[in-house]
């Protein structure tokens, strides 16, 4: 029988222990029974409160800056800055990351500027990327509602939510006006995505542009479009910038570094900042961050220019350490391995240097298939546990390939005495830059 009104109305402080837990258990049994099960619990007795589940970003660095191994799976995640600063290199690496892990991934191109050869060689698997690129900000956002409440997508992109025209907008004339029309489709849009996305585990990233304030004297001038609803629904923030060019000169360029900082952060603390390579037609240098975190976390040694791995130099000079991990993945997937273990113990690991299976890479031949199912076994093969190599044992099976970037040196050159002479040679033997082009049969990146 329902309440009346007055029953409704009639509020009482209760004082006793047992009649507070008898009046709760009511009330949540009230509760389940309007709006269903699980609608009140207890935090602790959330399954999501015993860890939160993470994509990682294909950066270890970028999964060290956001604090727990990668974007949180659940929530609404912002990527912001100048043009041309690597905002959507790092959504596709999330793509690629996904599936990788067997996940399905969605890209809504409301710039209609997506380049799949690009993402391709980032390791994302076209054939299994789902695309659309809408006429209007209205069916760019129901297209995104109607794909999280599927369920079945693990990350969705909208590249970008400046390119979100409203329908009114495009209707209209050129120069007429129309105040904060965008920000308020934004607003409510996240109102009804923000639920649907947490009981969905979706990872719904919004790439945005920078404009400026008119009429700031002190202070940023520089703030994101439509509207403030995304800064207050986004769990996290990250703000990208361009760095320093990497090579010679201009003409003469591999790669650009990258400054990024993050922002907000709702799962860790923020304001962390990091510094990345991207480079031309391969993305984010994993081998680079990789190196980077272990100098950082004293895996690797570095005094002076050289960089020593237990004990064995790998090269002089960053390039040439990356050089020497980039011809010896055995090593990287090991100091991944260990590094993601001691920073993220309680993270499943899958190794973030053996590329998806492109099933439209069909001229490669049944021996790079065959190739790449056995980089695919050995790299899922990994225990996190296992953080200790035999070096006896490693120096008896290793087959010439896999030595040391200094052996190899000796080698070539013919030499046999001391390799801490053999500088020289290793400097030649490995001038090349990494990034200077895409191998389209290499599985790795």
């Amino acid at each position: 029988m329902a309440k009346t009104k007055s029953e409704i109305n009639q509020v009482t402080n209760i004082t006793d222990a047992d009649e507070k837990l008898k009046a709760l258990e009511a009330a949540r049994l009230q509760i389940e029974k309007e709006f269903g099960q699980g609608s009140l619990m207890k935090l602790g007795t959330k399954t999501a409160a015993s860890g939160i589940e993470v994509i990682p970003s294909g950066s270890i660095l970028l999964d060290e800056a956001l604090g727990i191994g990668g974007y949180p799976r659940g929530r609404i995640i912002e990527i912001f800055g100048p043009e041309s600063s690597g905002k959507t290199t790092l959504a596709l690496h999330v793509v690629a990351e996904a599936q990788k892990r067997g996940g399905i991934a969605a890209f809504v191109d409301a710039e209609h500027a997506l380049d799949p050869q690009y993402a391709q060689k980032l390791g994302v698997n076209i054939d299994e990327l789902w695309v659309a690129q809408p006429d209007a900000g209205e069916q760019a956002l129901e297209i995104t509602e109607n794909l999280v409440r599927s369920g079945a997508v693990d990350v969705i992109v909208v590249d970008s939510v400046a390119a979100l025209t409203p329908q009114a907008e495009i209707d209209g004339e050129m120069g007429d006006s129309h105040m904060g029309l965008q920000a308020r489709l934004m607003s409510q849009a996240l109102r009804k995505l923000t639920a649907i996305i947490s009981r969905s585990k979706c990872i719904l990233i919004f790439i945005n542009q920078i404009r400026m304030k008119i009429g700031i004297a002190y202070g940023n001038p520089e703030t994101t479009t439509g509207g403030n609803a995304l800064k207050f629904y986004s769990s996290v923030r990250i703000e990208v910038r361009k760095g320093e060019v990497l090579g010679k000169d201009e003409d003469e360029a591999w790669g650009n570094k990258v400054r990024i900082k993050v922002v907000k952060n709702k799962v860790a603390p923020p304001f962390r900042k990091v510094e990345l390579e991207i480079l031309f037609g391969k993305g984010i240098s994993p081998y680079g961050s990789l190196l980077d975190c272990a100098v950082k976390y004293e895996l690797i040694d570095k005094k002076g220019a050289w960089y020593s791995y237990k004990e064995d130099k790998i090269g002089q000079g960053h390039d040439n350490a990356v050089k020497f991990l980039e011809d010896n993945p055995d090593v990287a997937i090991d100091l991944e391995k260990t590094l993601r273990a001691q920073l993220f113990p309680n993270q499943k690991y899958v190794s973030s240097f053996v590329k998806t299976d492109q099933a439209a890479d069909s001229g490669t031949g049944e021996a790079s298939a065959a190739a790449k199912t056995g980089a695919s076994k050995a790299a899922a093969s990994v225990k996190p546990g296992d953080t200790k190599v035999d070096k006896e044992a490693d120096a008896q099976t290793a087959p010439a390939g896999k030595k040391s970037m200094l052996e190899k040196a000796a080698l070539a050159s013919g030499k046999t005495e001391s390799l801490d002479t053999d500088s020289a040679a290793v400097s030649a033997a490995h001038k090349s830059k990494p990034g200077s082009a895409f191998d389209g049969d290499n599985e790795l990146f």
